[in-house]
């Protein structure tokens, strides 16, 4: 893994094209599919039945998307440390897509790429690009551009 330090959020400034990660990588379990269909209430088949999954179209279950997408947040978390700032928030997503499926058992990691970096609402805002790549397959999981805004 790696790590990225930015000092203070104005730092940011000029950072547009520098890439950052990748993270760790992260198993996609059973019990964490489950998980989160228990807590969004999707409980699609092609998530929660193995056995049914086996004769589905992946040949097994799979990660709902926006279980990988959420990924997004605790990926760039391990891999970008923004000292003095007050508090960053999530300020919401452009163009996400969803490339690949991820089957139960398969990992994953992200990294990114700040695509825009400006002076915004009182502190400053990134455009990041996060892609989830699937270790040993060559189309990514998901790409989303993320939007986020630091205080100092």
């Amino acid at each position: 893994m790696t790590v990225t330090i930015i000092e203070k959020p104005s730092d940011l400034l000029g950072k547009e094209g520098m890439k950052i990660g990748p993270s760790d990588w992260l198993e996609i379990t059973q019990e964490r599919v489950n998980t989160f269909a228990d807590a969004t209430g999707d409980n699609q088949w092609i998530h929660v039945d193995p056995e049914r999954a086996k004769t589905g179209p992946f040949g097994g279950t799979i990660a709902h998307g926006y279980l990988t997408l959420s990924l997004a947040a605790k990926f760039m978390d391990e891999i970008l440390t923004i000292n003095g700032m007050s508090m960053g928030i999530n300020y919401g997503t452009d163009r996400v897509r969803f490339l690949s499926p991820v089957l139960v058992g398969k990992r994953v990691r992200g990294h990114g790429e700040f695509l825009e970096i400006k002076e915004a609402g009182g502190g400053f805002q990134s455009v990041l690009r996060v892609t989830i790549e699937i270790e040993g397959e060559e189309k990514p999981a998901c790409v989303v551009d993320t939007i986020s805004r630091y205080f100092t």
